[in-house]
């Protein structure tokens, strides 16, 4: 069980995410307080620009989530390890849009959610940016070595 003390951010995470993708956080229960908020900042938009907002704050959602699980996955891959290798980001990568794959899936059977393949492409892109900030953050700090 010393592979958990490892993986164990990264399952809960996991966890986390299937619960945003239940009935709870579909687009309708979050437009109760995401709307309200952003005809506070922006009185003077139009309804169609405050849509516009909530389903770009979704999407960013999205590449957070994507980009947190995916760092969390290089942490279990490395497994106590430093460093950063072009393997282990290919592999938290991949394992990321595999699991936004089985996520929207998941979503194709919640009532108020639906699976969508733009959903997987930014769930991975937000994986392949943390990948590419890690690999960057080791490259400086082997270069200042």
């Amino acid at each position: 069980m010393a592979w958990l003390r490892h993986w164990w951010p990264a399952i809960l995470w996991c966890c986390l995410i299937w619960f945003f993708s239940t009935d709870s956080f579909g687009s309708s229960n979050t437009s109760r307080f995401i709307v309200p908020l952003l005809r506070w900042l922006f009185p003077d938009a139009s309804t169609a620009t405050i849509w516009l907002y909530h389903g770009g704050i979704r999407k960013a959602g999205h590449f957070v989530e994507y980009f947190i699980l995916s760092l969390l996955l290089l942490r279990g891959i490395r497994a106590g390890r430093a460093g950063w290798r072009p393997a282990w980001g290919l592999a938290a990568i991949a394992l990321a849009a595999g699991y936004a794959s089985i996520d929207e899936l998941h979503q194709a059977f919640v009532p108020s959610r639906g699976a969508s393949a733009v959903d997987v492409l930014i769930d991975s892109a937000g994986a392949f940016t943390a990948q590419a900030f890690a690999g960057l953050a080791a490259r400086r700090r082997t270069a200042g070595n």
